[in-house]
């Protein structure tokens, strides 16, 4: 059959975009063809770079760069035409900003696949994100701030019945930097939502869905020291129940034996609870939750760490705070080994008009959250079965890992002005998070009270100041820190900003430092331009409870984003 020209326009980007070709099209016989044709051709991406160049700054030990500049980049290209889809991705890192996995040097096309959805299936070829219940044996992700990307690269069937099941599987290696790591990972996944199963219960308020997870793990055993199980399954079952304001999730998982630098080498089974209640009304949300998690690392290299091929993911139950101080000072990291954690949160609404509430009304947040290690018993065996240890499942040990209490107020307190507060109690255990700083690493528990003033005055309808006044104050690690910025709009198009970290209150007098930083910023419609310059103190960064060390760092930033 000859291709018109339409068809050959069409296959050839498709070609461009992810590497594949379209081979015996037969329009007569296959409706998808005949979608394709009648489909617009639709192309969509985005655009980043972040380039910084660096000053040696011995008084924050920032160290000297020998290129002085480096630059992280990534392009997407999209092309979807009715059933079909493709995507590329170019990424560029000449060398990777401070922070980042060296091994990131160098450009490629890491990211590329063709996508195909007709009548309930839907077929992946190339790479792609997944994810399996909460996640607790398999998700894959990207984070692009963190250096975090586990694509899988391979294939992912998934197929949604008209009677409420919904299945999935896949077979693939995980993205490692520029290349695939050594372990291949094999998974189904299936879900059934039991109102669509049973017609009687369709229109029903109590909401049933039931789920289980199977994955495998499989890589050559090349350890001189121990033999090592080459295939490592695991499994999970979830249940999720809903009825009016009311919502429940639980979801169980099981790791057989897997040896790894990650545990020393022991053969125990590894085992995960996750637990969430929530319940929501007008002016008021309460959520619960609870996990324990006990030898739970599990990646497609038994001999890797720090973020990379991961394939189980384990949530923080912490909050994510966004101020300054509270979320780089000391943010909480999770244990892949082990811990016991648990969080609550109550939102309530004020109602507007009370004494309490105001003319605008008044939110009030309180958070709490704390994780502890395992109740665990030591065991000496590892010339023989190489357990190390037994556990007391979802039950905490005696060593505290973290604590977070936090409340915050929000109210708007006339027309064009509005006012946040927000007090934290923490505390962190640095012989186990293993902050650092410029003091050396502390020993023991540190105790920290911080609080926040975020001012927001509207000017009119297109200039607005932000300010926010931020206090930390501890008697242990490095003293007490003070933070302050200014924020002005011009909306739509223009920032400027300007914020100083100041550890006042450090013990080593010579460790009493400003890091002043500031920036500008330009948007017009999707295209963003900032551009910064000043100190960065070094510390974590983490998002989710998934952290990357950040070095100290003095010089110029620029950024650049688009999308079409």
């Amino acid at each position: 059959m000859k291709l018109n020209r339409k068809l050959w326009i069409s296959t050839i980007a498709c070609v461009i975009t992810g590497n594949f070709v379209f081979t015996s099209l037969h329009a007569q016989e296959n409706g998808a063809v005949e979608e394709f044709l009648e489909k617009p051709l639709e192309i969509h991406g985005n655009f980043s770079v972040n380039a910084q160049y660096y000053n040696e700054d011995s008084t924050i030990g920032a160290p000297k760069v020998p290129e002085q500049m480096l630059t992280n980049g990534f392009a997407n290209v999209i092309i979807t035409k009715g059933v079909f889809s493709a995507g590329v991705r170019y990424e560029s890192y000449r060398n990777p900003v401070l922070g980042f996995d060296p091994r990131y040097k160098g450009s490629g096309f890491p990211y590329r696949y063709l996508q195909f959805k007709q009548d309930g299936l839907d077929v992946t070829a190339g790479n792609f994100y997944e994810q399996f219940g909460t996640g607790l044996i398999l998700r894959a992700y990207e984070e692009r701030d963190l250096g975090v990307d586990n694509a899988f690269d391979g294939i992912r069937v998934k197929y949604s019945t008209k009677f409420g099941v919904y299945v999935k599987g896949l077979i693939a290696k995980q993205r490692y930097f520029f290349n695939l790591g050594p372990g291949i990972v094999r998974g189904v996944d299936g879900l059934v939502v039991m109102n669509e199963l049973i017609k009687p219960f369709e229109d029903s308020k109590f909401k049933v869905k039931v789920g289980g997870s199977l994955v495998s793990k499989y890589q050559e055993d090349d350890n001189p020291n121990y033999k090592l199980p080459e295939n490592v399954a695991s499994m999970a079952g979830r249940l999720n129940l809903s009825y009016e304001g009311f919502s429940f999730l639980g979801e169980y998982a099981y790791k057989m034996n897997d040896p790894s630098s990650d545990n020393g080498f022991l053969y125990n089974p590894g085992q995960a609870l996750y637990l969430s209640g929530t319940y929501s009304q007008r002016g008021l949300g309460i959520n619960v939750s609870a996990k324990s998690i006990d030898n739970m690392s599990y990646r497609s290299d038994r001999n890797e760490g720090l973020n990379n091929l991961l394939i189980s993911y384990n949530p923080a139950l912490t909050k994510q705070h966004t101020y300054n101080l509270a979320a780089t000072l000391y943010p909480y990291a999770s244990q892949l080994t082990g811990e016991v954690a648990y969080q609550a949160d109550v939102v309530y609404k004020i109602k507007k008009g009370s004494a309490l509430g105001g003319k605008y009304g008044t939110t009030l947040i309180v958070n709490a959250a704390k994780s502890f290690g395992l109740d665990s018993t030591h065991v000496n065996d590892l010339t023989t079965t190489r357990q190390g240890y037994t556990t007391n499942f979802f039950t905490p040990g005696q060593t505290e890992y973290y604590q977070d209490i936090n409340v915050t107020v929000e109210r708007k307190m006339v027309k064009w002005f509005k006012l946040k507060a927000m007090y934290m109690n923490l505390m962190a255990n640095n012989d186990i998070l293993k902050y650092g700083g410029l003091n050396g690493s502390w020993s023991g528990k540190i105790y920290a009270d911080i609080a926040v003033l975020d001012l927001l005055f509207k000017l009119n309808s297109k200039h607005s100041i932000r300010t926010e006044i931020q206090g930390l104050w501890s008697k242990q690690d490095m003293g007490d820190w003070g933070t302050f910025i200014a924020e002005y709009t011009f909306s739509p198009h223009f920032f400027v900003a300007i914020m100083d970290q100041y550890n006042y209150g450090n013990p080593i007098e010579a460790n009493q430092i400003h890091y002043p930083y500031g920036s500008v910023g330009y948007t017009n419609k999707s295209n963003r331009i900032s551009i910064g310059y000043g100190r960065q103190k070094a510390g974590l960064f983490c998002v989710g409870g998934v952290c990357r060390v950040v070095p100290a760092s003095n010089g110029l930033t620029i950024s650049v984003t688009s999308s079409f």
